[in-house]
């Protein structure tokens, strides 16, 4: 009997110790630093927008609610054409950015300017750091149609 709960006592204790490890946290920070690194290597920047889906042709609803948008949180710091205001200008802007970078930066910007090499590039160059207008994901998704019209729109021109 004894030697049947030792067996079994064995038996639970290798399943327990083989079982799935919980992440300590300065293991969690290190495992986040490499994902964000990564991210900002791959031009994505940092931040929960992982993929975007384009649309084709684009959504022009989207792209009616994103001027409106700029107009009220955007304007007053970057110019459609031209050259820099405060903020960069957005003329050419998805030539440079991917769209999971211009969305981070829309949503997350503290991390970004803290994280993000070509964010802290743009901090540097301006020398004023963008303020959080607490953009949601769907608002920024609507920015992001009305910035691929504009540059439409430009090349038009």
């Amino acid at each position: 009997m004894m030697k049947k709960f030792l067996i079994l006592a064995l038996i639970a204790t290798v399943i327990i110790a083989c079982g799935e490890k919980k992440e300590s946290p300065s293991q969690k920070i290190k495992r986040e630093r490499k994902e964000q690194a990564a991210a900002a290597k791959d031009g994505l920047g940092v931040g929960e927008i992982k993929n975007v889906t384009l649309n084709n042709p684009l959504n022009q609803e989207m792209v009616k609610r994103g001027l409106a948008i700029y107009e009220m949180k955007c304007a007053a710091c970057h110019k459609l054409k031209g050259s820099r205001v405060v903020g960069p200008s957005w003329a050419g802007l998805m030539d440079k950015r991917k769209p999971e970078w211009v969305m981070n930066m829309i949503t997350n910007v503290e991390v970004m300017l803290d994280k993000d090499p070509t964010a802290q590039k743009l901090l540097e160059e301006c020398m004023t750091r963008m303020p959080n207008q607490n953009v949601s994901i769907g608002d920024a998704r609507d920015i992001l149609e009305f910035i691929y019209q504009n540059d439409l729109d430009n090349a038009k021109k």
